[in-house]
Formats: C-alpha cells, sequence, structure tokens
C-alpha cells in the first residue's frame, strides 16, 4: 500500500485530507509541522508528501529544502493558498514534484497522487529495463534525451501486455534494440526473441521462413521446416522493414495476426501460434498505404502503439554515453582499453550522424582497430566521409595538389586554413567562430592548440 504524510498545521484539513486518501486506498500519517514532519520523514518510509508551505516556525520549503537534501526519496507535493504561480516556481525549484493550489477539489488531490505514482512507477520500470539490457549482449540502450526518454516511457507502458507495436525511425536507429527492450521488459521474457528483416529475404523465400513448410512443398523442401512465428511462440517476433514485405504476403500476415495461427507452405492444416508481433519500418507507412503499396487494414492492426525513435542528430544528448559504451564494449572485444578524450566526445557530439548509432558504432571502431592508442583522439576518428571542412587546401589558401601529402596533411591543412578564416571574418572572436565552422567551442579550442593558432 502506497504510504502518505500529510503536513499541515490545521487540523481540518489534515482530517479530511485523512480520511479522502484512507478511502481512495492510501496509508495515510499526518503531521502538524515540519520540523516534526522532518524527523518522522527520515524514521520512516514513505512514497508520497503533501505539504503545506505556509507554516509556523519550519514552513513548508524549508522541510522541502531539508528533506531533499537529507536523501528523500519520496515525491513531495506542495499545497498552499499563498503566492500562486510564484509559490509553485520557488517549489519546483526546491525539488517538489507538483504544486496543488487551495482551496483544492478532493479529485484533484487524489488525480494528482496518482500521477506522481505512475511516474515513479515508469521511473523504476525504465531502469529496470536499462539494468536488463546492460546484463546482455545487446546493442546500448541509452536515454539520455528527453525523446528517447519518452520513448521508453512509452515502451514501459505497453511492455506488460500483448498489444502489437509498431516502431519507426530512420535506418540505424536503434529500433531493434528497443523491440528488444519491449521483449525482456514483458512476461514473455523467457521465451524466444526473434527477429526477420523483410527486405534481406527474396520474396519467392518469404513465405516459407516465415510461416514454414512442409516436406515436398516445392524442389528442394526435403523435409518439415518450422517457420519463424514457430519459432518465436510464446515470445515476441520482430518483423524489421515491415515496408519492404510484398502485397500478397501482407494479407496472409494480416489473417494470421488476426486469427492467431499460421499454416505452413504445402500444407492443409492450421496451427496457433502464440506470439507478440513488434514491426519496425524507416519508411513513411501511411504515405505507402496511400500510394497502394501497403495494405490500409494491415498498418491498423500493425499500429496499435507507435514508438518514433528520433534519428541521432535529435538526440544529441545521447551521443558521447553511447560513445563511451561502444568504446568499453570494442575494449573488452579487443583485449586491451579503449577510450575516448573529452575533445573526441565533443568532435563526436558535434557530428550530423546521417548513419545514426550504427554510423557512430563502426566509426569507433574504425578507430579503435587502426589506432594503437588506448585514448581516441579527432585525428583518430576523422575519415574523409565524415570530416566536416570542405576541399583540402594549403596553408597559403590554395587548394592542395593531389601530390602534395598525405590525405591527412591535406585535412589538416583544410582545417588549419578554414580556422584562420573564420577567426579573421569573426574579428578574433572564437566564439564567433566556431558558430561559423559549426563546432563546438570546446572543439575550437582543441584544432587551435593543435596547430598552434592564437
Amino acid at each position: 500500500m502506497t504510504r502518505v504524510l500529510v503536513v499541515d498545521d490545521e487540523p481540518g484539513l489534515r482530517q479530511s485530507l485523512g480520511l479522502l486518501l484512507a478511502d481512495a486506498g492510501y496509508e495515510v500519517v499526518a503531521e502538524p509541522n515540519g520540523a516534526g514532519a522532518l524527523a518522522r520523514a527520515r524514521a520512516e518510509a514513505f512514497d508520497l508528501i503533501l505539504c503545506d508551505v505556509r507554516m509556523p516556525d519550519m514552513d513548508g520549503l524549508a522541510f522541502l529544502r531539508a528533506y531533499t537534501r537529507g536523501g528523500g526519496a519520496a515525491l513531495v507535493i506542495m499545497m498552499s493558498a499563498y503566492g500562486g504561480e510564484e509559490a509553485a516556481l520557488a517549489a519546483m525549484k526546491e525539488g517538489a514534484y507538483d504544486y496543488i493550489p487551495k482551496p483544492f477539489r478532493p479529485d484533484e488531490v487524489v488525480l494528482t497522487l496518482r500521477k506522481a505514482e505512475e511516474r515513479e512507477r515508469l521511473g523504476h520500470t525504465i531502469a529496470t529495463l536499462k539494468a536488463q539490457l546492460d546484463s546482455t549482449p545487446v546493442r546500448a540502450l541509452i536515454a539520455e534525451s528527453p525523446a528517447m526518454r519518452q520513448a521508453l516511457e512509452v515502451v514501459a507502458r505497453v511492455a506488460p501486455h500483448r498489444t502489437t507495436v509498431l516502431i519507426t525511425g530512420e535506418r540505424g536507429t536503434g529500433k531493434e534494440v528497443i523491440a528488444q527492450a519491449i521483449h525482456r521488459a514483458s512476461p514473455r521474457a523467457s521465451g524466444p526473441f526473434v527477429a526477420v528483416n523483410s527486405a534481406a529475404i527474396p520474396d519467392a523465400l518469404l513465405e516459407a521462413e516465415l510461416f514454414g513448410y512442409v516436406k515436398g512443398a516445392f524442389t528442394g523442401a526435403a523435409g518439415d521446416h518450422p517457420g519463424l512465428f514457430e519459432q518465436a511462440d510464446g515470445g515476441t517476433l520482430l518483423l524489421d522493414e515491415i515496408g519492404e514485405l510484398p502485397l500478397p504476403l501482407q494479407a496472409k500476415l494480416l489473417r494470421v495476426l488476426q486469427e492467431e495461427e499460421i499454416r505452413r507452405v504445402g500444407d492443409q492444416r492450421t496451427r496457433r501460434v502464440d506470439v507478440r508481433v513488434v514491426a519496425a519500418t524507416a519508411k513513411d507507412l501511411s504515405a505507402e498505404a496511400t500510394a497502394g503499396r501497403f495494405r490500409h487494414d494491415l498498418l491498423d492492426r500493425l499500429n496499435v502503439v507507435a514508438i518514433h525513435v528520433p534519428p541521432l542528430a535529435q538526440r544529441r544528448e545521447d551521443v558521447a554515453p553511447l560513445a563511451r559504451h561502444f568504446a568499453a564494449q570494442l575494449g573488452r572485444r579487443l583485449g586491451r582499453r579503449v577510450a575516448l578524450s573529452e575533445t573526441a566526445v565533443a568532435w563526436l557530439t558535434d557530428q550530423p550522424w546521417p548513419g545514426n548509432v550504427r554510423a557512430l558504432e563502426h566509426t569507433i571502431e574504425r578507430a579503435a582497430v587502426l589506432s594503437n592508442a588506448e585514448i581516441l583522439e579527432p585525428r583518430d576518428l576523422e575519415t574523409p566521409a565524415n570530416t566536416r571542412i570542405g576541399a583540402a587546401t594549403s596553408e597559403e589558401g590554395e587548394p592542395a595538389a593531389a601530390g602534395s601529402g598525405s590525405l591527412r596533411d591535406a585535412v589538416e591543412a583544410a582545417e588549419r586554413q578554414a580556422i584562420t578564416a573564420a577567426l579573421r571574418t569573426a574579428g578574433g572572436s572564437r566564439r564567433a567562430a566556431a558558430q561559423r565552422l559549426g563546432v563546438s567551442l570546446r572543439t575550437l579550442f582543441y584544432k587551435m592548440e593543435r596547430y598552434g593558432l592564437s
């Protein structure tokens, strides 16, 4: 049962809130002042705290400040008839979860507590998801950015159910990682997780691969073969690149989703399957359906819950932790230390990453394999494909000749010239020069130090 501590100097309000919350299923403890509440909260565990702002001796904000700085874990919701938005803002700055102005309706208090409970539950579920994936050999699940945290909240909500999920996003963003997270947080976690890329299998073989076949169904069918749906029985089947599925097979897939049974190629009988289907695509399936290349009814059946994985360029907060994770992973694989300098992390964060997370991982892998350095620097990570500076020029400003030196020399000459020109145009302002070059100020400082530019 959820425990709630009510802190208010008005006896009538303490009593009415106690009765209201007890009827709503909460265990309620009440204290008349901040000092007594602080001692109680330090001695006992509470899930939620409802605290008045205006109280004698220790007021609500002082209680909140002392409680949070002392490591208190309960969510604190402030109440007050004074101050309006200013009081609410002050409470939020001190770490309050929410603010309820007095007088309030009974249902408003209960709804606020329910929302706080839901937030805590989602937070615990997300932490469990990350812990589960960190302990298994799958690609990193990093959720530092608001966009990815929002995606994980949807994962947490949908995972316990059998609901079909459609994951959208550009190639390389980590859609399969999200699908694995759904599976591992679901009651099916002990069952199989089977993934198939619809674009990687020829159309003529895809039906047999999905639904299986019986002996003699076609030339080369020397025996019975269970398909991926049967292999995923009791677990989860990821249909990746679902937009590439041919129309005739879309109709058969729709029937399987509706009837929960499959028929092997060449067989006359059907077989029941217990499979949760997660689909993923880089295509706009609504546009595909409008163009007649994807069935509207199948889209409706797949798109019960949609999760969008944004491109890496729209979640810069995830680049640094992802990069460090991949470096550590490579170090374990190569049997030596692989790390990234702070300037390398800054350089990686500045890149556009049209290939998304997959391109980031491959960039770090290439650098780790080709360099003997334990700590990778930007020069180890740069390639002609991902260097953001334009055509190489000599130190005098002329285009570098094809035979004037190595490719790295040409690139460094181009960078030196571009930085010098940007600083000159910006009147010596490093911040303005960094903006013109499209890099962070930290990266510019590193480059200037490397090339001896003052």
